[in-house]
């Protein structure tokens, strides 16, 4: 049905509206057109336009914008690498930064989840939280260049649960909204995550009870593989996030909790079928499920948006476990080749590494925990350089709010994570050589982090040997907390893997 068109109208209340305007312009004129936004009042709105935009000095506005994403895309400044590698990064960093979004006025108000005005003075509101997409590299990745926004989204989330009279986190908020969207309890991981980092500007004990209300709402239980239809994605992730529950009691001193929380996390092993050799899916009584006839390359099978292959590494808070499970550290070191050997050399959607789709995107950095960091080095720079490209398809896949991007500013920076609330980062092999990362005085003791990587080229892809301040460095890992306290890492290059260097 269509909308019907009302002319000369200043002033008009309803949702669904739009607006348009005409001008009887001369060759050469210019139109200029401000407007002022809340998602509070009109008067809000105008408050809002007077305090951002008080003049008609368009030049003046643009240059204040590009002053503005200057300073924020700066917290990172790399060296080498190609001017595409570069534009690609800056590109990659921009889009990292642009949600989760501010939702509040310049006066503090922001709509709560009941309808009404709220007021915050320590913290600021903000909204788009994708969360099954940004809790693996977006907001690990924002844990160190903007502390305060991951600050910001755990009390707007922790806030709108009492707002909404939820007493459960949501796991893709949208505008207040609970939309519900995917699987997994991604809030749990990210206040997890943060507060092993110290980023602890919030509620812990609300966020805490909200962490569990959550787990005990859509976890695993006892013995996961529920629900039916999507149970080995589901045992898994929900198996991590009470892992994240159990984590966060270890340290808030909730012994009980802890351990009931830690075995919950070990559910992941009732869906592995040692006649199959992998993970398969139940149904509600246990029982397996009739395998296909392309098996673990199935796609839906007890997954969502991924086959069995692909979400079957998905145990980041137990490898060792996973990869008992699995036959040992040789049967899956030449399985885990394997899965990336047979992706296409655009790594679009496939059967086998599937970058567009967030749950293959620790999977790289196993090679690290299985005593091969040069296999870790070599995919992930192949990566970087057949999935992230300076062109109209500069990405496999769509942006998943930020967190195809952070993938990328991580992987290229030569750091990223296989398991949020750990605070171990993975070390690869970067694409630049230097990259310096500012730190917030806020949340580090450290003014910046710089890595360098000497002699590094496309064919110098291997770590040689690294120094931390000076001082010979033999980890393929480094602490959350040595970043935070500033310093530099130098990594030597070569274009052959040193299988000595980094054996963890």
């Amino acid at each position: 049905e269509k909308a019907p068109i009302e002319r000369n109208i200043k002033e008009k209340e309803g949702k669904h509206l739009g607006f348009f305007t005409e001008f009887e312009t001369k060759k050469d004129e210019q139109v200029l057109v401000k407007t002022g936004i809340s998602y509070i009042s009109i008067a809000g709105a105008q408050n809002n336009l007077a305090k951002e935009i008080a003049g008609w000095d368009f030049d003046q506005v643009h240059d204040q914008a590009r002053a503005k994403w200057n300073a924020a895309l700066s917290k990172i400044k790399v060296a080498g690498g190609t001017d595409d590698e570069k534009t690609a990064f800056y590109t990659a960093l921009y889009h990292t930064m642009l949600d989760p979004r501010i939702f509040q006025d310049v006066d503090g108000n922001y709509p709560g989840g009941d309808g009404k005005a709220h007021h915050s003075s320590v913290f600021t509101k903000r909204t788009i939280f994708s969360g099954w997409d940004v809790f693996r590299s977006q907001m690990p990745l924002q844990t160190i260049i903007n502390p305060g926004v991951v600050n910001d989204m755990i009390n707007s989330l922790v806030t709108l649960a009492a707002e909404k009279n939820k007493n459960y986190l949501e796991r893709w908020e949208m505008l207040n909204a609970y939309s519900g969207c995917m699987i997994g309890n991604p809030a749990v991981s990210v206040i997890n995550d943060a507060y092993q980092k110290n980023i602890r500007n919030f509620d812990i004990q609300k966020a805490y009870q909200l962490a569990v209300n959550s787990v005990e709402k859509f976890g695993n239980g006892e013995r996961g593989y529920t629900p039916e239809p999507l149970s080995i994605a589901n045992t898994l992730e929900y198996g991590y996030f009470e892992w994240c529950v159990s984590d966060l009691a270890t340290s808030l001193g909730k012994t009980a909790d802890a351990n009931k929380y830690k075995a919950r996390a070990q559910a992941y092993r009732n869906i592995f079928d040692q006649q199959k050799d992998w993970f398969r899916p139940k149904d509600k009584d246990g029982k397996w499920l009739a395998w296909p006839d392309s098996g673990r390359l199935t796609q839906w099978y007890g997954c969502i948006e991924s086959n069995p292959y692909q979400q079957g590494w998905f145990v980041p808070h137990d490898i060792p476990g996973m990869v008992a499970l699995m036959g040992g550290k040789e049967k899956v070191l030449k399985d885990l080749s394997n899965f990336f050997a047979k992706a296409p050399a655009n790594m679009m959607w496939n059967d086998y590494y599937n970058h567009p789709n967030e749950p293959v995107h620790h999977v790289p950095f196993l090679f690290n925990r299985l005593g091969s960091p040069w296999l870790t080095q070599k995919t992930t720079r192949e990566i970087c350089s057949r999935a992230y490209h300076n062109s109209v398809e500069g990405l496999v896949g769509n942006e998943d709010v930020g967190q195809m991007s952070a993938w990328y500013v991580l992987a290229a920076s030569g750091l990223h994570p296989i398991c949020p609330g750990e605070t171990r980062y993975e070390i690869t092999s970067p694409v630049f050589s230097k990259i310096d990362i500012r730190l917030d005085p806020k949340y580090a003791s450290g003014k910046s982090f710089t890595i360098e990587a000497e002699n590094n080229s496309p064919q110098n892809i291997y770590i040689q040997s690294a120094t931390l301040n000076g001082k010979t460095y033999n980890k393929c890992f480094i602490d959350h907390n040595e970043v935070a306290k500033g310093g530099r890492l130098v990594l030597k290059m070569g274009s052959e893997p040193n299988k000595e260097w980094g054996i963890d």
